[in-house]
């Protein structure tokens, strides 16, 4: 009777680890940044004893932005809103090339106004639907590329394109034109960049796109196109960011509980992880010469090489604390988004998807992704330095 009740009793336990090991593992490589971060942040805990310091870490404004447009965002994308207006541009379009070149650019501007990371999450399964439906899939992985880095790359005009941004524009208070004429000349190159690599890469080709147009809820879309400009006035301090916090929030439980839920809450958990580690960093006094030497010699080029390794959000948080040249620094974060797989989150999000559905090639994707990033980096950055002389 016990061995039988210790056999029972050993498999109920195996059986409850096999089931959290099933819900951990999966979390734990969708969210390896996050993990990465607050392991930093345990970790500099322990060299800086949490004390009422710690309180002033964190840009509640910055967080409280972030959650909103995100919330909003999604509850558009439950209505299908992005997939819908991108279907129908696409339609337009008769060939690959020019059905590429529309993908990318969807995702452009998408990264302009929803952010890079949520431009991805909903722009690439719409590539990936129309190469496959149209039997195009040679053109996956460049396709998939090209929009990862038009999300990166494109985000950089606007405050809210990306996430380093909107922590920057708010940290030193830059002026909305100011912070678009710093972005500018690096956001038309990129433009062209891209727009050159499709018209080299892609064959003009038959194409043709079948199925239903999506239909949207008249009432459902207006509410939330108002709480979408509602929190574009609020990253713009056009509005206090509490409003929204309280509003945005009480509307979408009662029209869209499952877009609160569907938030990207890692990604604001990642920020607060990296306030914790950048505000430690900073006072340490090692590192704070050692990054104030590394910045004085070129504050963009710095932190664009920063971002190759510890990715463009944490780097534009930690040099944040270092150095007040904010248009170096927004540079060098925004132009440091493309070259490793790490130095931007949205490039993590790319080789998901497509690793899902072509495993095998994921390799390749990998190489081909690193000559395309890599070579965008350096002509971007040369392009800069050329433009300082003058």
């Amino acid at each position: 009777m016990r061995a039988t009740g210790y056999k029972h009793h050993g498999f109920n336990v195996r059986e409850l680890l096999l089931r959290i090991k099933g819900v951990v593992l999966p979390f734990a490589k969708k969210n390896v940044v996050m993990i990465i971060a607050g392991l930093c942040a345990l970790v500099t805990c322990f060299i800086v004893p949490p004390d009422s310091e710690y309180l002033d870490y964190f840009d509640l404004k910055t967080l409280s932005c972030l959650f909103c447009v995100l919330a909003v965002v999604c509850a558009l994308k439950n209505i299908k809103f992005f997939f819908s207006i991108a279907r129908r541009v696409v339609e337009i379009f008769k060939n690959t090339r020019a059905s590429v070149l529309a993908l990318v650019y969807i995702t452009f501007i998408g990264s302009m106004l929803i952010a890079n990371d949520m431009a991805l999450l909903t722009f690439l399964p719409l590539g990936y639907i129309v190469l496959k439906e149209t039997g195009k899939e040679k053109y996956m992985a460049f396709t998939f590329i090209m929009q990862n880095i038009s999300a990166n790359l494109g985000g950089m005009l606007t405050p809210f394109g990306n996430p380093q941004n909107l922590y920057l524009y708010s940290k030193f208070a830059i002026d909305n034109l100011e912070f678009m004429g710093i972005m500018l000349p690096p956001f038309l190159l990129s433009v062209a960049l891209i727009t050159l690599c499709t018209l080299i890469f892609v064959k003009k080709e038959a194409i043709e796109i079948k199925g239903d147009r999506i239909s949207l809820p008249p009432v459902r879309l207006s509410v939330y196109l108002a709480l979408f400009l509602l929190a574009i006035l609020i990253v713009f301090r056009g509005i206090p960011y509490q409003i929204g916090l309280i509003l945005i929030p009480i509307v979408l439980l009662f029209m869209d509980r499952r877009a609160l839920l569907k938030v990207d809450y890692p990604l604001l958990l990642t920020f607060v992880f990296f306030f914790i580690f950048s505000g430690n960093m900073a006072r340490i006094d090692g590192v704070a010469y050692l990054l104030e030497g590394f910045l004085q010699l070129d504050t963009m080029i710095a932190s664009a090489l920063s971002c190759q390794v510890i990715s463009n959000v944490p780097s534009a948080i930690l040099l944040s604390q270092f150095t007040t040249d904010y248009k170096g620094l927004l540079l060098g974060v925004n132009i440091g988004g493309v070259g490793t797989l790490i130095s931007s989150l949205a490039s993590l999000i790319t080789l998901r998807e497509y690793a899902k559905h072509n495993p095998q090639g994921t390799r390749d994707y990998i190489l081909k992704f690193s000559l395309f990033n890599f070579g965008f980096l350096a002509i971007l950055i040369g392009f800069m330095c050329i433009l300082r002389l003058f």
